[in-house]
């Protein structure tokens, strides 16, 4: 069993929480993730490592709240624990080498791209980051992506706040103004991946993207996570999760991912029968309850 040590949360749909896992914390590095199972019927469920403590022996994880599994997991506070907590998986981001870096991120991505970020700026690389989300009130890690860059630029679609416009722009802008990046890392919806790394091909700048497949195991076996990159079969556990996003077909990786929005959404609905039927039971307690409570006053009244 995982100890959740801390609980934030960012914003309504996101939370961040740390994670009693020192094995983990002391080999863990950017871009590498975990696989949680809050409980033995729970799913398996890859989240990209955000942050670690060796010292403390913490994992931070951020998550958004979207699935049965997460949900259930954005529910659970400090002091509980959870059953299966798995890594480090997959191959650490590339930090060595680049000295001019700009780091992307799109909503719940930059907890993904923040890790990124930290390795490089640590290592001695000037650090430009785009944050970008859809409005002023998801913002996240503002603080945090601002301690480990050079540069932060926050972009908001609605203009609510920062600048306003599309992470693509600003990279664009970025580019024309002459910054030479001699890597772009980008971290967010896929379609947002697919458009900068297509803002990025004509510079031949390499551009790095990290992807999120659907993932069983984890370690190559199930094949779940396959993405064709190159005109190649790879599998994201253990040949990524970084790939080159001038080579990856975003296309099929975005058909693979809808396969089962309709069992994804008949899961989020589903109520199990033993619960239903013991949340109809204590409402007919109730209702029998205030029916003898009402018969009672007025026999009381009569008298």
């Amino acid at each position: 069993m995982f100890k959740i040590v801390a609980k934030r949360q960012l914003n309504e749909a996101v939370t961040l929480m740390e994670i009693d896992a020192p094995y983990i914390a002391a080999k863990a590095k950017a871009g590498q993730f975990i696989i949680f199972r809050v409980d033995e019927y729970g799913e398996r469920i890859p989240l990209t490592i955000a942050d670690t403590d060796p010292e403390k022996g913490t994992v931070t994880i951020i998550f958004q709240a979207v699935g049965t599994s997460t949900r259930t997991l954005a529910q659970m506070e400090e002091g509980d624990a959870i059953l299966d907590f798995v890594g480090p998986l997959g191959n650490a981001t590339e930090i060595e080498g680049y000295k001019n870096v700009c780091v992307v991120g799109g909503g719940v991505g930059c907890a993904i791209a923040y890790p990124s970020a930290k390795a490089l700026h640590k290592a001695g690389a000037h650090v430009d980051m785009i944050a970008g989300f859809r409005n002023k009130d998801i913002v996240i890690l503002e603080e945090e992506m601002k301690a480990v860059s050079d540069n932060l630029y926050v972009t908001t679609d609605d203009g609510s706040y920062g600048e306003k416009g599309f992470v693509t722009n600003k990279l664009q802008s970025l580019i024309d103004a002459g910054n030479k990046y001699d890597l772009v890392i980008a971290i967010g919806p896929i379609p947002m991946m697919k458009f900068l790394a297509e803002v990025t091909r004509p510079y031949g700048i390499k551009t790095l993207v990290s992807l999120n497949p659907i993932m069983i195991d984890g370690t190559g076996m199930c094949g779940g996570c396959r993405v064709t990159v190159g005109g190649k079969i790879r599998f994201a556990c253990v040949d990524g999760p970084d790939f080159d996003g001038h080579e990856v077909d975003f296309d099929e990786l975005m058909r693979r991912n809808s396969y089962y929005k309709a069992q994804e959404r008949e899961s989020a609905n589903h109520e199990c029968r033993i619960i239903k039927a013991g949340k109809a039971a204590e409402a007919a307690a109730e209702t029998l309850t205030a029916g003898i409570e009402t018969a009672a006053s007025f026999t009381k009244e009569e008298k």
